[in-house]
């Protein structure tokens, strides 16, 4: 009896270190991934400021169409060498990836004219409202509940936000409305991805490759009707040896990009990738204040900034605990 009251124990605990184990496996897994979307996401950032505002790109459609053919092109080759897998096309394919596709497009094209029009720290600190809309959608699509600290430190990014953007002196209002449309959109986007992804119809790859395929001949047809087309032929920067690298490192980090939102958003949430693009934003708005070259700087902004910053890290500090938590 003894000797097996002892086999049973044993057994529980072995139960409990696998569970334990995983459960690491699995922090480890939400956080790595965190990482790797936060790193794209800056490095896209600085990458879109200088095409387009350094070197004075005429247009932003064609950085995004160079962003989606670069997904297209990498996904695609991955398939045919059989390093990756997604279904093949078939009549249901569109109905199984909308409205994605659209939102898709959209959050791409106004984070690329937000960026253009609007100075990197006031960028950033506005993405920051897309933290509300995305708890929004995630209540309303996902029904997730928030507990209070969460929703504390969220209002607390939009306090500052609303600070800094009072005493913004290089107000732009096209920028701004182009920005709260990118908000909008980031939180619809996430959130119907996390709910497409649990549904394991396309996977994370088929999503990534139909969305931008969806997208490229429409956009191509905007281009050519708007002259975008022809301002970007046009470009005397094509002669540029640097300008040229840029552009294609533009295209390539767009696919990474996508790639490292769906796989942090698959990992961890909707709500967390979010929070990360804007953790991530922390360094940008230091460098932009410094390099960017079109911040102006008044104490009420700087301070608004800091206190969006802070519910930042507050933010992130609560929601890992809490994974780190729920895996126990």
């Amino acid at each position: 009896m003894a000797e097996l009251r002892a086999r049973r124990s044993e057994r529980s605990g072995e139960e409990l270190q696998e569970r334990r184990g995983s459960g690491r496996s699995a922090l480890l897994l939400n956080l790595l991934t965190a990482l790797f979307y936060g790193l794209s996401s800056f490095l896209i950032v600085v990458v879109n400021k200088s095409v387009l505002t350094s070197y004075r790109f005429p247009s932003s459609l064609c950085v995004g169409i160079g962003q989606m053919l670069a997904t297209v092109v990498v996904l695609w080759v991955g398939k045919a060498l059989k390093v990756i897998h997604f279904p093949d096309f078939d009549r249901n394919v569109l109905h199984k990836t909308f409205p994605l596709p659209l939102l898709y497009v959209g959050n791409q094209l106004s984070g690329l004219l937000g960026t253009k029009q609007v100075n990197l720290p006031m960028f950033t600190v506005l993405r920051r409202f897309s933290i509300l809309f995305t708890m929004l959608a995630e209540g309303y699509l996902l029904k997730k509940k928030f507990s209070w600290s969460i929703q504390a430190t969220v209002f607390t990014m939009i306090f500052g936000a609303f600070i800094a953007a009072s005493t913004d002196l290089a107000f732009d209002l096209q920028g701004y409305i182009f920005i709260t449309l990118n908000n909008l959109l980031t939180a619809a986007n996430g959130a119907y991805m996390k709910q497409k992804l649990d549904s394991k119809e396309l996977g994370k790859y088929g999503l990534l490759y139909y969305n931008a395929l969806f997208m490229i001949v429409p956009i191509v047809a905007l281009a050519y009707y708007t002259g975008d087309l022809d301002k970007a032929v046009e470009f005397d920067g094509w002669t540029d040896v640097v300008f040229i690298g840029q552009f294609i490192l533009s295209c390539v980090m767009g696919f990474i990009l996508m790639y490292s939102i769906v796989l942090c958003t698959h990992y961890n949430s909707a709500l967390t990738t979010t929070i990360i693009g804007c953790l991530k934003n922390i360094l940008v708005t230091y460098i932009g204040m410094v390099f960017g070259g079109d911040y102006i700087f008044t104490w009420l902004n700087f301070i608004g900034l800091n206190i969006s910053i802070a519910g930042s890290l507050v933010y992130s500090y609560i929601t890992f605990s809490e994974e780190h938590r729920k895996t126990q």
